[in-house]
């Protein structure tokens, strides 16, 4: 892998629709690494391929990932359907082809499943006036949805996958451990690299250590001390007896 210089930040990208806000912090809590540097995008994958960042959460499928990238699948996404929010498709909570026959479709996921943000945005604008649906994954309608529109489930969608995408030749120590916390990896269980530490945390981590240690051997030696005295007094008063 390619070493990172001492102090680097990782510049992630994510698309719109994802709140990937929680796996920052974490990421800074448990590695010692900075937050990274991050940006919401509707096509996260062209500033992954301009350089823009150095990592991209993505929405599957894109013909544009070739073997010239490292991809790890982490979550479905639910489809949903979009709605005027004085519409009666508001009264159900899960709406199915025959519910929306007789209204227009705005928008839907193109062949394979391929989601273009930009024209969903513009979809959910139209809805916005009190006419029509927009079929999208429901994150995404959550995030571009107004007060004049409301979102529902639809139970005849395909769910999408979200990802974290990264070029090949820049895979390092950094990215991975991002994807580890992404994909849930605990304190415990994390690859993650710790920064190195310099020679007086090191001696100072020592120190304490066997301060604990010293504690520990006191206290057992206490309670045994304790323990000797109680059977002894013990002892003495069953011979008085």
């Amino acid at each position: 892998m390619i070493p990172r210089s001492v102090g680097s930040v990782l510049s992630i990208v994510f698309v719109t629709g994802t709140a990937p806000g929680k796996w920052f912090e974490r990421f800074a809590e448990r590695t010692g690494h900075r937050e990274p540097v991050n940006r919401e995008s509707g096509d996260p994958v062209s500033l992954l391929i301009n350089g823009e960042a150095d990592l991209a959460l993505v929405r599957l499928p894109d013909v544009r990932i070739d073997e010239t990238f490292h991809l790890v699948r982490l979550y479905e996404e639910q489809p949903g359907v979009a709605v005027p929010r004085d519409s009666e498709l508001t009264l159900v909570d899960t709406l199915g082809d025959e519910d929306i026959a007789d209204q227009k479709v705005f928008y839907s996921p193109g062949t394979g499943g391929v989601v273009d943000v930009g024209e969903v945005e513009q979809a959910v604008d139209v809805v916005a006036t009190g006419v029509g649906v927009v079929i999208a994954p429901r994150p995404l309608l959550r995030r571009l949805g107004s007060r004049r529109t409301e979102n529902r489930g639809y139970r005849n969608g395909t769910p999408t996958t979200i990802a974290l995408v990264w070029r090949v030749a820049d895979d390092c120590d950094i990215i991975q451990d991002f994807v580890g916390i992404a994909r849930g990896r605990t304190g415990a269980s994390s690859r993650t690299v710790q920064p190195k530490r310099s020679a007086s945390e090191k001696a100072a981590a020592k120190k304490a250590r066997r301060a604990a240690a010293g504690g520990e051997v006191r206290r057992r030696s206490a309670g045994q001390k304790r323990a000797g005295r109680g059977g002894a007094g013990s002892a003495r008063r069953r011979g008085r007896k």
